[in-house]
């Protein structure tokens, strides 16, 4: 059995076949800080952000694409992995996606959480490659690819050729960071103060990186500030845009220096197919036409994009047998462990 693992900072997803997630859920946890015992995971314990009682602590337990809390990150693996994996007769070998830029602990953190359910095989393929493939893109021949995977922890940038990357490069403003944002903006200007749930809501219903509507308007509710009272209040698309204005030109920017160390020839094959944008971010309005002002190049959006990476590693492991036996040459899987 093979499993395709996208372990990403607000959503983990699994999938065991070619066609649907087997596992679709926030990667966030409950448990009691007593005696840590786990209450819930996914949906039913991001239900309780920021509605528990003193004894009870939700959290992310991944920051910026790697693991932050190792024995809870190990505890939702295991969970999400359990139900997947009815029978522990055939171990099954996975394959998981990792940022572009991790270091060597960051890696094995990773490693060792997948390893505590008991699996096969072990092997990592990087962000970019997983959403190249499952966009659609093959990067297997000698022609240029430029993906931008846009997620909640980082946002992965690369060009691509021959099972390689040419150029990449990967930031951590991203999703999260764009509602922490949200959160300052509205508390500053407003005296509002709101939780990262209702930041990330708002974001997702009126925020645009370009051309705001000035009609799209969002209630949020909170707490005063200053009379620590319960209050709502409305607020338009333009305030938002304002909010993020600053993480928007961090990705921009971040796009232009890759674009800017690309050789020639890739650039060509780039400039022909355009950029294609996956990852839940690649859905905010406004992004695609931000960066096509900026560069001048087509960009494309994915179909489905927040499920790009982890029908990328499903689709990676084809090369699983070539990756233990080093077969190949060209092979875009990572260290086998």
């Amino acid at each position: 059995m093979d499993i395709a693992l996208d372990l990403g900072t607000a959503n983990a997803r699994l999938r065991i076949n070619d066609s649907e997630n087997a596992i679709d859920q926030p990667s966030v946890i409950a448990y009691n800080k007593d005696n840590n015992e786990i209450l819930a995971v996914g949906e039913e314990a991001y239900a309780m952000l920021g509605k528990t009682s003193a004894k009870i602590n939700v959290v992310f337990p991944l920051e910026g694409g790697v693991i932050a809390e190792s024995g809870l990150v190990e505890e939702l693996v295991n969970i999400f992995m359990a139900e997947v994996c009815t029978s522990r007769v055939v171990m099954p070998r996975v394959v998981a996606c990792i940022p572009g830029e991790i270091t060597e602990v960051e890696k094995r953190a990773i490693v060792g959480a997948i390893s505590s359910f008991g699996v096969r095989r072990i092997l990592l393929i990087e962000t970019a490659k997983a959403a190249a493939f499952g966009s659609g893109r093959d990067i297997m021949t000698p022609h240029g690819t430029m993906i931008v995977d846009m997620g909640a922890g980082t946002i992965d940038i690369a060009v691509m050729s021959l099972g390689g990357m040419s150029v990449s490069k990967t930031i951590k403003t991203a999703g999260n960071a764009m509602d922490e944002e949200i959160i300052k903006y509205v508390r500053r200007k407003h005296g509002l103060i709101i939780g990262k749930a209702m930041a990330r809501s708002c974001k997702e219903a009126i925020a645009s990186v370009c051309d705001p509507d000035e009609n799209a308007t969002f209630r949020l509710k909170g707490r005063d500030s200053l009379r620590g009272l319960p209050r709502a209040m409305v607020i338009n698309a333009v305030d938002i845009s304002e909010a993020i204005s600053d993480i928007s030109n961090t990705i921009l920017n971040a796009v232009v220096d890759v674009l800017e160390d690309t050789p020639p020839e890739l650039l060509g094959d780039i400039q022909m197919d355009g950029i294609m944008l996956t990852g839940g971010l690649a859905q905010l309005s406004g992004m695609k036409q931000l960066l096509e002002n900026e560069t001048g190049i087509t960009v494309h959006i994915a179909r489905d994009p927040a499920d790009c990476v982890v029908a990328g590693c499903f689709k990676a492991t084809r090369f699983i047998e070539e990756a233990e036996s080093q077969r190949a040459n060209l092979n875009p899987l990572m260290t086998v462990y």
